[in-house]
């Protein structure tokens, strides 16, 4: 489990593809601290670390991951919001964010608003009906409260913290993201008969 708080931005390094592929990941996280094994959230994806050093380590994801969120899109250079997981009583400062990416958004429009960034993002008509205003989604990986809705449609404010200390600063209309939607809104959808 994570929070959607990041706490570094990675850099890919490297990529092998064959059968399953391979991401080496530069990171400012003490990888001393990390156990082979452990989960970390990749712009909001859950996956294992199989092997490590001093700054980076190795991730491995399966063709369901890659064709289910952008890491298909992943280059060497490409920047991403990195969170470790969750430890019993850490702060629980966004929302409860599994690392299990329902689906792929794309950005559709940037406004600055005042110091903040005003960034609406489309979200696939699947999940478009579990966003709502007020309510929280995770996108890349950042714990968010949407704004307004219109359709499938969404809009969040992104201040200039958030800015800086996730890859949000550099994202362009048309770049896509992951989206994972709140876990209570999925199941209320489920126990009211509409999943």
């Amino acid at each position: 489990m994570f929070t959607g708080i990041i706490t570094d931005i990675g850099r890919v390094r490297a990529v092998e593809r064959q059968g399953d592929t391979r991401f080496t990941i530069e990171t400012g996280f003490d990888t001393e601290t990390i156990a082979i094994g452990a989960s970390i959230a990749h712009n909001g994806v859950c996956l294992t670390v199989i092997e490590k050093g001093p700054g980076w380590y190795v991730i491995q994801a399966s063709g369901e991951t890659l064709s289910k969120t952008t890491l298909g899109g992943w280059d060497a250079g490409t920047r991403i919001n990195l969170e470790r997981a969750l430890k019993v009583g850490d702060e629980l400062g966004g929302h409860i964010v599994s690392g299990h990416v329902d689906g792929v958004g794309v950005l559709a429009a940037t406004k600055p608003e005042g110091e903040s960034l005003r960034l609406t993002f489309e979200a696939p008509e699947s999940l478009a009906k579990y966003i709502a205003s007020k309510g929280s989604v995770a996108i890349d990986g950042v714990s968010l409260t949407v704004n307004e809705v219109a359709g499938n449609r969404f809009g969040v404010n992104i201040i200039p913290h958030t800015q800086t200390a996730t890859t949000f600063g550099g994202l362009r209309v048309g770049d896509s993201v992951n989206l994972e939607i709140d876990m209570l809104a999925r199941y209320v959808a489920r126990l009211a008969g509409q999943e």
